[in-house]
């Protein structure tokens, strides 16, 4: 009896480790799935050794070298999510006198021509409901003081329109100002600015000077209101031709592709230097701003033609004692090329010399003499008359040739100031 119960235990024992065993090679597969995939996989023959690795050098916040020359990857710091980028190195700035050339030339610069920047508010005269004169703003623009006696140059543009003017200072004291006079043809205007401190710091003007396309621009101004605002660039190009306020062409232009905006006209274009190249006036823009094409007036117009006004409230006009229509309604009439005589002052160098005016018959208009050259140079329009003659002074002598009738004839002709 006792022989039948020993093999029994001994059949529970072997049952109870065989289903320990099954439970765990169950257990075993469920925490490792490749376990069973392996199970039912062909047989693979044996994966040849992996060749020995060479330890590799530690690299900075990269794999680190373990002992016996494995690598292992860097732990991330606890609680850190797995997709978080890795964290950037710190930007070491540059020290206080570790700016370039170019930068230290601009700051210079706009330090040094600032104070000689000014902000130029026009105003009107209106009547509120009850009748009464109120003076309100009707633009603003930009302007540089041109001499101690407190002469502020401007576009004609800006002060366009207006009755009355203030100029606020770089240290943003206003002063009222008078009109001096104008010059719209060139796009130039003067105040005087009323009680004007001894303080004034006028703008560098040198004649002569030799601008080469791609050389270093400054504006300075008041676009949008936002005064003493900096914007460079380079000369892209010379010798434009512009439309201007007063009816005839600009010429001469810089073209700049210094940021202007509305607010910057009037304001002085610079070299590195610091000295006036321009005064920043037109820019083509469908939008009204900033297209990185700017134009401005010359600083050899502005240097003749602000003393002028200053001296004589208007702008010195060169002639030889004609009478034209600047408008040419005439010339559109009769489809004519150049500048119909009107009429030839008496005692003038235009008489002196020969030329003949229109004379008015029954029949209408008789023209005599039209203005097709001058000094070789074609004249199609007044705007041509004009600009060539422009460039002359009092007392030079031009050749100016007239169509009459049939005849093309040359006559020399002595230039004078017309009152």
């Amino acid at each position: 009896m006792s022989r039948i119960f020993s093999r029994i235990a001994l059949l529970g024992v072997l049952a109870g480790q065989a289903l320990s065993s099954l439970a765990c090679g169950d257990l075993f597969d469920r925490q490792n799935p490749s376990r069973e995939a392996r199970k039912d996989a062909p047989a693979q023959p044996p994966a040849a050794a992996p060749a020995p690795r060479l330890p590799a050098p530690a690299e900075p916040n990269g794999p680190q070298s373990a002992p016996g020359g494995d690598t292992t990857d860097p732990v991330p710091p606890a609680n850190t999510p797995s997709d978080m980028p890795a964290p950037q190195l710190p930007i070491v700035p540059l020290g206080p006198h570790a700016r370039t050339e170019d930068e230290d030339n601009s700051i210079s610069v706009f330090r040094a021509v600032a104070p000689s920047t000014v902000f130029v508010t026009k105003a009107n005269i209106i009547f509120d409901r009850f009748s009464r004169p109120v003076e309100v703003p009707v633009g603003t623009g930009s302007g540089f003081i041109w001499d101690a006696q407190g002469h502020v140059v401007t576009n004609f543009h800006v002060v366009q329109g207006a009755r009355s003017f203030s100029v606020t200072l770089h240290d943003h004291k206003s002063f009222d100002a008078d009109l001096v006079g104008t010059d719209p043809r060139k796009d130039i205007a003067v105040l005087a600015v009323q009680d004007a401190p001894k303080n004034l710091q006028p703008i560098r003007v040198e004649r002569g000077l030799e601008l080469s396309v791609g050389q270093k621009t400054l504006a300075i101004g008041n676009p949008f209101g936002l005064d003493q605002t900096l914007t460079t660039g380079v000369i892209s190009a010379l010798g434009r031709s512009v439309p201007g306020v007063g009816g005839v062409t600009i010429r001469d232009m810089v073209q700049t592709d210094a940021a202007i905006n509305p607010g910057n006209s009037g304001g002085p274009l610079l070299d590195s230097s610091g000295r006036l190249i321009g005064m920043n006036t037109i820019i083509y823009s469908e939008s009204g701003s900033s297209a990185g094409i700017g134009f401005a007036v010359p600083v050899a117009a502005i240097a003749r033609v602000v003393p002028q006004i200053i001296h004589g409230g208007k702008p010195d006009r060169i002639g030889i004692g004609i009478g034209i229509d600047p408008s040419q309604s005439i010339e559109r009439q009769y489809r004519i090329r150049g500048v119909i005589v009107i009429d030839v002052a008496p005692g003038g160098p235009a008489e002196k010399a020969g030329l003949k005016g229109a004379v008015r018959t029954r029949r209408g208009l008789s023209i005599s003499d039209v203005i097709v050259a001058i000094d070789g140079e074609p004249v199609q329009t007044y705007d041509d008359f004009y600009n060539i003659l422009d460039r002359h002074e009092p007392g030079q002598k031009v050749k100016v040739t007239v169509q009459r009738g049939d005849q093309r004839l040359d006559f020399e002709i002595e230039l004078i100031l017309i009152p």
